[in-house]
């Protein structure tokens, strides 16, 4: 069965509990403004339930008994194994990176250009055509809209289609936008929104945008709860979206290619919920993995404290802002009933707590150039500038939580074609790294 947050089902495994104030404050300097008006409690849960027949194998697969949250508090030991190769420099905050078929890799820049690494070189010229996208005029790291996601279609070798997610609007009204378009060359051409979410916010902060695709076809896509107090939509703090179905704030998402609901979504011929929603209850999704065994993990951005991993399934409630770890930014005081857990809703895999990591993208390995870390969870660190690798036992408890030191932000960690670890880092002359055997 799946593992629900009741309040006594917690436990501290990962070290002493100890708060780490000046990670804290290193963690909201990064990502998010500190707003010292709008706090309002929020009341409001909904209660999902349904089923997701095209993912029902995943499913299965994810419903695996498991009694604690994994608390990684302070710092994990060290993994020295490898040997961190420089691929590219001269990124402006890269984003995400992807691979077509024949091992071109495309990298997002987060002010809007996409590049291109051909045989190990950056091409310096930005491949043409892509979206317009919205970019605040500040580059500090707390203004967090742009071009996010690309990721080539499964079938990219016959219909060479590019997807992007990104920012657009204005800064009074914007809003998460998913988008396709043909590569063809050095161009992209007829470019396609295919979808946007169903409300607008002000401000910079907490898109989501983070794309995986489903072996049926379908895709998921992370939609961010819009920011911190005193963000708002419709009159109340637009965080509190997140608990609503009609909405599209502060969910994961399910797409046809196209941009439309699948009819077998948990959600569909419910009143007054958006047919697209997958499951609900996050603040703000930075990484989307699937297992090759159907489980589906994202890493999650608590608020002062309480990154998370979660497993995923349809329909699920994850607690956010009703539960969680983390205290809130202005004057860190407790988020929405203050508690850690709550009946109906999911626990974390694993919480960063206190000090959290600043997750970011996230990737399970299965190449063949590190055997020893064949099936492992790999997510990045923005704050802790690394990526954290963890093992899960056969009864999904977290059995092993290490660093490996990469000295930059950690915006994005994929494997290559080439069965090796890659590493975007978020800095305004960021890099691509190679991770390699040896030390």
């Amino acid at each position: 069965m799946l593992r629900l947050r009741s309040s006594n089902q917690l436990a501290t495994v990962g070290g002493p509990n100890v708060t780490d104030k000046s990670e804290q404050r290193e963690t909201a300097a990064i990502e998010f403004a500190e707003h010292k008006k709008g706090k309002q409690s929020m009341k409001r849960r909904i209660f999902a339930s349904g089923a997701v027949a095209a993912v029902a194998t995943a499913r299965m697969a994810q419903a695996q008994t498991q009694t604690s949250t994994f608390q990684a508090a302070g710092d994990p030991p060290l993994n020295l194994t490898y040997k961190q190769v420089a691929v590219a420099e001269g990124l402006e905050h890269p984003w995400s990176i992807a691979w077509l078929p024949d091992g071109t890799a495309l990298v997002t820049e987060r002010p809007g250009r996409l590049r291109v690494i051909r045989n190990g070189q950056l091409d310096p010229t930005p491949i043409s055509g892509t979206p317009s996208v919205l970019v605040a005029a500040e580059r500090g790291l707390v203004f967090q809209s742009g071009l996010f996601e690309v990721s080539p279609h499964p079938n990219f070798a016959q219909n060479r289609m590019i997807y992007f997610s990104y920012a657009h609007g204005t800064a009074q009204d914007n809003r998460l936008r998913l988008a396709r378009a043909i590569l063809d060359g050095n161009a992209l051409t007829n470019l396609q929104v295919i979808f946007e979410v169903s409300q607008g916010k002000t401000d910079f902060q907490h898109y989501g945008g983070k794309i995986l695709w489903l072996p049926d076809g379908t895709l998921l896509l992370s939609v961010g709860d819009g920011g911190n107090p005193p963000i708002a939509i419709e009159g109340g703090l637009a965080r509190i979206q997140s608990q609503r179905l009609e909405s599209h704030i502060g969910k994961i998402l399910r797409l046809r290619e196209d941009g439309t609901a699948p009819p077998d979504n948990p959600f569909v011929g419910r009143a007054g919920a958006r047919p697209e929603v997958f499951s609900l209850g996050h603040r703000h999704i930075q990484g989307l993995a699937r297992h090759p065994d159907g489980r589906i993990f994202a890493t999650e951005h608590g608020p002062l404290g309480g990154d998370e991993l979660n497993l995923i399934t349809a329909s699920n409630n994850y607690g956010w802002p009703q539960v969680g770890w983390g205290r809130d930014y202005v004057g860190g005081t407790p988020v929405g009933t203050g508690q850690r857990s709550g009946a109906g809703f999911v626990d974390p895999v694993l919480v960063w707590y206190p000090s959290v990591i600043g997750a970011s993208g996230l990737m399970i390995y299965t190449g063949d150039r590190f055997p020893a870390w064949r099936g492992s969870i790999f997510a990045g660190g923005l704050a802790t500038q690394d990526v954290r690798r963890m093992e899960l036992g056969a009864n999904g408890q977290v059995t092993l939580h290490e660093s490996l030191r990469i000295g930059q932000r950690v915006r994005d960690v994929r494997q290559g074609p080439d069965g090796l670890v890659y590493v975007l880092t978020d800095e305004i002359h960021g890099r691509v790294f190679r991770l390699e055997p040896g030390v």
